[in-house]
């Protein structure tokens, strides 16, 4: 886990915080992953991305796992975040207007065990 921001986590994080209608974590464990941010209360995750993740086979086998676990993933690109962050920050208040709040969210771990959030 990282404690220092990105520039374009320091961006996002800023924008989520004073313009989106929702809670977000950062750098959230979810099983055995961590996720750049978290909505537990939409089931929604934001990932941030730069060029190593590129056709990334981890990126799905981690994005299918989550997604068995009731989340949606967004991804975008730190350049999208830096020099279009007014796209990027519609696109996550659609996510959250488009996904019901959870009254009991529970994330299970990989290996079965589960978590309550």
């Amino acid at each position: 886990m990282r404690r220092r921001l990105t520039e374009a986590e320091a961006l996002l994080r800023y924008h989520i915080r004073s313009d989106i209608p929702a809670k977000f974590r950062r750098q959230e464990p979810i099983g055995r992953y961590i996720c750049d941010f978290v909505c537990y209360r939409h089931r929604l995750i934001v990932e941030l991305d730069g060029g190593q993740h590129v056709d990334s086979e981890y990126d799905r086998i981690r994005d299918a796992w989550l997604r068995s676990q009731g989340f949606e993933i967004i991804r975008f690109w730190n350049e999208e975040v830096l020099h279009h962050s007014d796209d990027v920050l519609e696109a996550i208040y659609t996510a959250i207007k488009n996904r019901p709040p959870q009254t009991s969210p529970r994330t299970s771990s990989p290996s079965g065990g589960g978590a309550a959030r």
